[in-house]
């Protein structure tokens, strides 16, 4: 079983009455009397005569009404207006400050709409206790480390995700235990006047008591530990966000890195291609680029819509040698609904790693983030050039609302939806062959069936 933000889910159940419901549910049909009108004239158009917004308590209305289709004295076809508010309700909601958008048009005359947005706002600020993991993911601490609390991170962290009321989210991170961690995070993605640009900055402090040093032959994490600590980092970076239109959004980032190990690990016994380097302590910048197109129904679980990105990265100064690298990397995701609850999405993805002879901090393929063959979880197969395509069939089997035996206004009911699921993976990464491992430089494929639970926040528990 893969559970995401455990953090998050357990924080949920211990504050529910400070938990707003989230879950995108389907735009209901046009008022009668304006479906009326359409089905007496398919070429009937509106104009739109005024916009309301309700229940904006810390969002600013501009906000909002940039995620809007239309605004006040644009002309809208029948036979687009309720693709236009469906298509506007999800642009709304996918800026993940809302568990309720409502968009309700009605008419002033015969030909004048005016439109009311109903919003109702998520709770944003969140001073949490911490419960991470060490390891690379829950299946890991599970089956590998037999769920050892020693390998736990705990701490303190404060997320305020609508600082302003302008979207723009402050991450404060005070983390001991297994690692520590001292982190400040900013980004404010609506900077200027008209709303098509912004920023982001960080600062991070980390210290480890275990860091993986090699893969093994079998695509195992190999990990040194030690009573102190073996590898200190931090990190400063900012970026600069340029969002086009709707769907369209660039970013361009930079970064600088200090990253210190135990010179052991440099060692002939452990890996002396751990930097490329004889030097147990690297300072290096990083320089990237991304170009994303994101159009779907909703952002945390889609099942309609499509998606995609394109990016570069270039770490170091010079083209080889050391840590240095030019990255390339790339996906596509094509979600379809089909209708009486069935869905398919298809995606696909890759990267590619230049010169091929690049330190092991930088061969990060399969088994790290979301970039992974579902069936291979507990494995890491490193290289510098990979691609993967994933398949899934999805079947609607049920949804409901469990009320609360208390009365709230901000939380009434805990929604449920279950999606039954096969899928297929297939991969391949390429490894150089003194770095071999079993499962490199061949086919690979994987396929099965499990069960997605949507709920609180569109949290997604995955069982495959």
């Amino acid at each position: 079983m893969k559970c995401k933000n455990i953090h998050l889910f357990l924080f949920i159940f211990l504050f529910l009455p400070a938990i707003s419901v989230a879950q995108f549910f389907p735009t209901p049909p046009l008022p009668v009397e304006i479906g009326r009108a359409i089905g007496q004239d398919s070429s009937v158009t509106f104009r739109v005569s005024g916009i309301s917004i309700i229940g904006n308590k810390k969002t600013k209305a501009y906000i909002i009404r940039r995620e809007l289709l239309f605004k006040e004295g644009d002309t809208i076809g029948g036979r687009r207006l309720y693709d236009i508010i469906h298509q506007s309700r999800s642009l709304v909601y996918n800026t993940s400050l809302f568990t309720l958008v409502d968009i309700f048009p009605e008419f002033q005359d015969s030909t004048d709409l005016h439109f009311t947005v109903t919003v109702r706002e998520k709770w944003y600020v969140y001073p949490t206790p911490q419960f991470q993991l060490a390891d690379r993911n829950f299946n890991e601490w599970i089956n590998t480390h037999n769920a050892d609390f020693n390998r736990v991170i705990y701490g303190a962290k404060f997320t305020h995700y609508n600082l302003s009321g302008r979207r723009d989210k402050l991450d404060i991170y005070l983390l001991n235990g297994y690692a520590r961690n001292l982190s400040f995070n900013y980004s404010a993605p609506y900077s200027n006047r008209s709303l098509t640009e912004g920023f982001s900055a960080s600062v991070s402090y980390t210290q480890n008591r275990e860091i993986s040093y090699k893969t093994t032959p079998d695509n195992k994490l190999a990990f040194v530990k030690a009573g102190k600590f073996v590898r200190e980092n931090f990190s400063v970076a900012g970026t600069y966000i340029k969002r086009t239109g709707y769907y369209w959004r660039q970013t361009f980032g930079v970064g600088y890195t200090f990253n210190n190990v135990a010179d052991t690990i440099l060692t002939s016994s452990y890996n002396p291609n751990y930097f490329n380097s004889n030097k147990a302590y690297q300072n290096f910048a990083d320089i990237n680029y991304t170009l994303q197109y994101i159009n779907v129904d909703n952002n945390a679980y889609p099942l309609s819509g499509k998606a995609g990105k394109i990016g570069v990265r270039k770490r170091g100064f010079d083209f080889a040698g050391g840590v240095n690298a030019l990255t390339f990397d790339g996906f596509y995701v094509k979600y379809n609904d089909h209708g009486k609850g069935w869905f398919t999405s298809l995606a696909l993805m890759s990267q590619i790693a230049l010169p091929f002879k690049l330190a092991y901090i930088n061969q990060r393929a399969f088994g790290f983030g979301d970039y992974y063959l579902r069936g291979l979880e507990n494995y890491v197969i490193d290289g510098p050039a990979s691609a993967l395509t994933r398949f899934t069939l999805k079947k609607h089997l049920a949804t409901f609302k469990i009320p609360l035996p208390f009365k709230s206004n901000v939380l009434p009911y805990i929604p449920f939806s279950f999606y039954g699921k096969i899928y297929g993976d297939a991969g391949y990464a390429y490894q150089r062959k003194e770095f071999d491992t079993r499962l490199n430089n061949k086919f690979l494929y994987t396929g099965g069936f499990g069960l997605d639970v949507l709920t609180l926040y569109d949290l997604n528990f995955r069982i495959e």
